[in-house]
């Protein structure tokens, strides 16, 4: 039974015990110093933006499970001013320390490191989804895709919100010089310019956003986010929206799962089949690790769920029965287990087998309303 609420192939959120070698390092970027970490591996590097007020080291939970997978170069940092990074002592108005001074350190940082003609995939969070924007804008050649995760949409910050947030905030209190006096500093200009640029429409942007964020921040503010969001999925055909329920605006926390296998995706596309029939297969072999966690939370079992139909909706039915059957072998108690391979049972033309899951499911549900129907159906043929 198919009942989540994704729109996207999901791989698995994988646990390891493994430890990555991760490269830190101090930049050297005109007389002062942006501090980058680098996972090097081979394929198209993955770079990480973060929000307003957090440094690179927010990503840490999840690279680790991306690079055992993708064995790909991760790359975060820390915007100047934040975590390690130096403020450039050259700059002595508050303009200058405007977003476009933040995308020119960050060209040299990569320059600098022997990244800047490579082609990238972005990801980012909140005001980090401005940082990504400016980017693809001023690269599009260089940005094969995009992952935004809550993030600040070009148009959201309209007059009247600027207006609520000026009453709200006093820069005063904000010790300077910093990174956050900056960003705060300069934050209308930022949004003021923002709304003039858009993501080029060749370039696939897949963009997670939980049903709610900011809960307790005013309902105008609320209602426009989720709104724009929506609308950002609605009107584009570069673009997938996924929501993450039960999320939070740190949907890479509260769900580190579904950040992590629509990075996987995203990465999967730059492979060929053969390449990605590797990844796939790494996923599948730690399903069993997977489902450790999963006990917890339940996420394996809609993971597993929503690749089985991924595979079904794509017409590869062997993969989709090897999904659902390890599903039931992982979940035995879960109706809608049984529910789903016996749908992809019935698409086989495995009628018997079908009839079988489909009892065992309203054996463990007596309320599975969809399961009655079809079973009814099948005996009745």
């Amino acid at each position: 039974m198919k009942y989540f609420y994704l729109t996207f192939l999901v791989i698995f959120y994988l646990s390891f015990s493994i430890r990555v070698q991760s490269q830190d390092t101090l930049v050297d970027v005109g007389g002062y110093k942006m501090y980058f970490n680098i996972i090097k591996g081979k394929g198209t590097p993955i770079l990480f933006d973060a929000g307003a007020g957090n440094d690179g080291s927010v990503w840490d939970n999840i690279l680790e499970k991306i690079h055992k997978v993708t064995g790909t170069t991760l790359i975060t940092y820390d915007r100047s001013g934040f975590g390690q990074s130096e403020l450039n002592p050259n700059l002595k108005n508050d303009l200058d320390f405007g977003i476009e001074n933040g995308i020119k350190e960050l060209e040299v940082g990569l320059l600098m490191l022997g990244y800047n003609n490579d082609e990238v995939i972005l990801v980012s969070h909140s005001y980090g989804g401005l940082y990504n924007l400016l980017f693809a804008h001023k690269h599009p050649e260089k940005v094969k895709s995009v992952i935004l995760i809550d993030a600040t949409l070009n148009d959201f910050w309209n007059e009247e919100l600027l207006t609520m947030r000026d009453s709200n905030v006093d820069i005063s209190t904000i010790a300077k010089p910093s990174g956050d006096y900056y960003l705060n500093a300069n934050f209308n200009e930022t949004m003021r310019y923002a709304r003039n640029i858009h993501f080029p429409e060749n370039i696939p942007i897949i963009n997670i956003f939980p049903e709610i964020s900011f809960s307790g921040a005013p309902e105008v503010y609320t209602n426009r986010w989720t709104k724009l969001h929506k609308e950002f999925g609605d009107n584009r055909d570069n673009v997938t929206n996924i929501i993450a329920q039960g999320s939070g605006h740190y949907v890479f926390q509260d769900n580190p799962s579904l950040v992590i296998n629509a990075i996987i995706k995203a990465y999967s596309k730059t492979l060929d089949e053969e390449q990605q029939n590797e990844i796939l297969q790494k996923a599948l072999d730690n399903a069993i690790e997977l489902s450790i966690e999963a006990k917890i939370n339940n996420r394996s079992e809609q993971d597993l769920n929503t690749l089985g139909y991924s595979f079904l909706g794509n017409e590869e039915l062997d993969k989709a029965l090897e999904v659902f059957k390890l599903t039931i072998i992982l979940f035995p108690d879960s109706f809608n287990a049984y529910d789903s391979y016996g749908e992809a049972l019935l698409k086989a033309n495995r009628k018997a087998e079908a009839i079988e899951m489909y009892e065992k499911s309203i054996e463990l549900n007596p309320e599975n309303e969809n399961g009655k129907k079809v079973l009814l159906q099948l005996k009745q043929k």
